[in-house]
């Protein structure tokens, strides 16, 4: 690299402002500089893990195909160095400038959708992003894009009321966001002079890699330094854990790394894809994956995590690597120039320790579709329905030989082992077997030898044991039904 390509200056836009930022820390969220540098308060801080959705902010970036898109994000766990190149827009943003209120906000104060007000605009932010894209939302649309936005007076029906009623206010034709979604691409576009980002000194610095090529030479030469993608799980060790996260590099602006595709009955999917970007391709490919992705975290969370940070947090209790494990999914890993493939499995070595090497990165994942005859399912236990980490997760793969024996089935479960983990012994009592009850409950003896999970304040021991066994069954029930689809998904709240 040479000095010519490299900048010390972190440039974005705040509702209608370009900023130029020289003096920013590594682990500086967007909350606390827009609250205590641009005083503006009314992105609030409810819970600093990404949990209540009363700091959301909409983020709008480029799209690797030139459009913009705007999406919620939790303002408490997104670190400033990510914004590159980006458009943020705060509560204090949506009102016109003669402080008429926007439609959202009108249809809040009308159908009475605030309480105590802690909450409220981060309710407005969340139901402004939803009605970008869909102005005539279902119900089913409403209730997702507030997963992520807890209001602590319980009054979510009157929300619920305003959002229904948000188009009548006015349509989307003359929303601000929207008019000015052209012009907006040219500043962002103007911005993006294709340097690589680096500011501050020794251990005290972050980066912000100009592409994937760079990024590779980075980390190569830094092993040691922090890589960030969507910061869902790294942003809480900034504000639960106080931990020296430095040097950072952030790699969510990489489009190299955005990147799905369909070929050949697999779909590859790129390090830095998102939940929501993954959502449509895997929904449409593997059903199954659907509502499980819609489980994890709340709308916020799935706009900034990645599939791939997922995988490489290397977390017992990570949501996608049991179900991507069970279908069969490999890694590619990159250190410089050098790539290699590994399956996804062999990847998860024990508790914080991950078959990658210093300097290496989760590049891709590559996960095969399941064919016509097999049976997949993903089964995810927790307390509560929506927004909540898994007790247990069970993910099954089944195919029978034409004499009804189990010809090949891959069970992996998430929160019963100090990684996502194969139940080995529990298959191969099933292989060969006939698919029947009395197979299953003699199977279901086996866990024993694949598992010993612990007790914490998830889950008893015992209790994960018990749904471990009862997530078999309950595969084979659904399996044996006559209406019984050929990719299952089927989620149960403790």
């Amino acid at each position: 690299m040479t000095a010519a390509t490299i900048r010390s200056e972190l440039r974005f836009v705040l509702n209608g402002q370009d900023v130029t930022l020289r003096d920013v820390a590594p682990d500086q969220t967007l909350l606390d500089w827009l609250r205590v540098s641009r005083l503006l308060k009314g992105t609030k801080e409810g819970c600093a893990e990404g949990d209540c959705g009363a700091c959301t902010v909409l983020v709008g970036r480029l799209t690797p195909s030139g459009g913009l898109v705007y999406e919620g994000v939790n303002a408490c766990i997104r670190f400033m160095g990510s914004l590159d190149g980006c458009h943020v827009v705060t509560v204090e943003h949506v009102a016109a400038g003669d402080g008429t209120l926007h439609p959202v906000q009108q249809a809040m104060v009308d159908y009475h959708g605030s309480q105590c007000g802690f909450c409220t605009p981060g309710f407005v932010m969340s139901l402004y992003a939803l009605w970008m894209e869909a102005p005539n939302p279902s119900d089913q649309q409403i209730e997702t894009a507030l997963q992520g936005n807890l209001c602590r007076c319980t009054g979510y029906e009157p929300i619920l009321r305003a959002a229904r009623a948000i188009s009548s206010y006015g349509g989307t034709d003359r929303d601000p966001l929207l008019a000015e979604r052209a012009a907006m691409i040219e500043r962002l576009k103007a911005l993006k002079d294709g340097a690589r980002v680096e500011m501050g000194a020794g251990r005290n610095r972050f980066v912000v890699p100009a592409n994937l090529d760079d990024f590779a030479a980075l980390l190569a030469a830094e092993p040691t330094a922090t890589v960030v993608a969507g910061s869902t799980d790294v942003g809480l060790w900034v504000t639960k854990q106080m931990r020296d996260i430095t040097p950072v590099v952030f790699i969510a602006g990489l489009d190299e790394l955005r990147s799905i595709a369909v070929q050949d009955g697999t779909v590859s999917i790129g390090a830095g894809v998102t939940y929501s970007e993954a959502f449509e391709t895997l929904s449409a490919q593997i059903p199954a994956l659907g509502p499980l992705i819609a489980r994890i975290g709340g709308q916020q969370v799935r706009n900034m995590g990645t599939i791939g940070g997922n995988i490489a947090n290397g977390s017992p209790i990570g949501d996608t690597p049991p179900a991507l494990i069970a279908l069969g999914a490999t890694l590619t890993l990159r250190r410089g120039a050098d790539r290699r493939t590994i399956r996804l499995e062999d990847y998860f070595i024990a508790y914080g320790k991950q078959d990658r090497r210093p300097g290496e990165f989760v590049e891709a994942v590559h996960v095969p579709v399941p064919k016509a005859a097999e049976r997949f399912a993903v089964y995810k236990v927790t307390k509560r329905r929506d927004e909540d980490i898994t007790a247990t997760l069970g993910a099954f793969r089944l195919s029978l030989a034409a004499d009804g024996t189990v010809e090949d089935i891959c069970i992996a479960y998430g929160g019963m082992a100090a990684t996502p983990k194969r139940a080995f012994a529990v298959e191969t009592a099933l292989t060969g077997q006939p698919w029947n009850e009395a197979t299953v409950e003699a199977a279901m003896a086996k866990y024993a030898e694949d598992y010993q999970p612990l007790t914490d304040m998830r889950a008893t021991a015992e209790y994960r044991a018990l749904v471990a066994r009862n997530l078999l069954m309950r595969f084979f029930l659904e399996t044996t039904s006559a209406a019984a689809p050929a990719q299952v998904s089927r989620y149960e709240a403790a």
